[in-house]
């Protein structure tokens, strides 16, 4: 009788405990590698080795990428200061690489802020193919940026060797599709796993904050 006491005042003592990892166990397992998101077999380098870095893969030829600002945008402003938001042109076909051009064009010049939409309008509302230099520097020019400019940054050097080394990173990032998200160069989302766009984002955050805790952890 003693026996049975002690043992049922002992599982009563750990119920509270049991509980708790009830509910821990589901946070941990909220997102996992394989089924939400994947992970990178060769870690690529990221821009800034300090930071947590997001990478959006995206064409300005997708809807769904241009359907995906809408949501993106809100959650980008909001990131702390250690996550460092990028953004990587995929080029999959030979005639996406002017639209790749375009974008490293108006960060190059300064004016990727306003550009980036306009580029996304351009193709996906007002049907512009942006198939070329001339279709590029036009679409600038229509909006205050000089022609003279534009034409010089497209055939640079540095705009050139952007585009490839893009490229590249897509490339060793494995991307099936667009828009898909990146995590500190290890970890692929897209919305086919994560189940929406907006669950791309929950999936990002968990990811972030899983390497905030490493480098936490290997700083110790």
């Amino acid at each position: 009788m003693k026996k049975l006491v002690s043992s049922l005042l002992l599982i009563g003592s750990l119920l509270p405990f049991m509980a708790l990892a009830q509910d821990a166990a589901p946070a941990a397992e909220k997102f996992q590698a394989g089924k939400h998101y994947q992970v990178i077999a060769v870690p690529v380098r990221t821009a800034n080795q300090e930071k947590i870095e997001v990478n959006e893969v995206f064409w300005y030829g997708c809807p769904h990428c241009y359907h995906f600002e809408a949501v993106l945008e809100p959650w980008v402003k909001k990131l702390p200061e250690d996550v460092d938001f990028q953004r990587t042109p995929a080029i999959w076909r030979d005639n996406m690489e002017p639209h790749s051009r375009a974008y490293y064009v108006a960060k190059q010049l300064n004016v990727l802020d306003s550009m980036h939409a306009i580029i996304f309008k351009a193709m996906q509302e007002e049907k512009n193919e942006l198939a070329n230099e001339d279709q590029v520097a036009a679409l600038f020019a229509a909006h205050g940026v000089d022609d003279a400019a534009v034409r010089k940054a497209y055939n640079s050097f540095s705009v050139q060797s952007l585009t490839k080394q893009g490229d590249a990173r897509v490339r060793s990032y494995g991307i099936t599709g667009t828009p898909e998200i990146i995590v500190n160069g290890k970890y692929r989302i897209s919305s086919r796993d994560a189940g929406s766009q907006e669950a791309m984002l929950d999936v990002a955050s968990f990811l972030v904050e899983k390497e905030r805790q490493a480098k936490a952890a290997a700083a110790k």
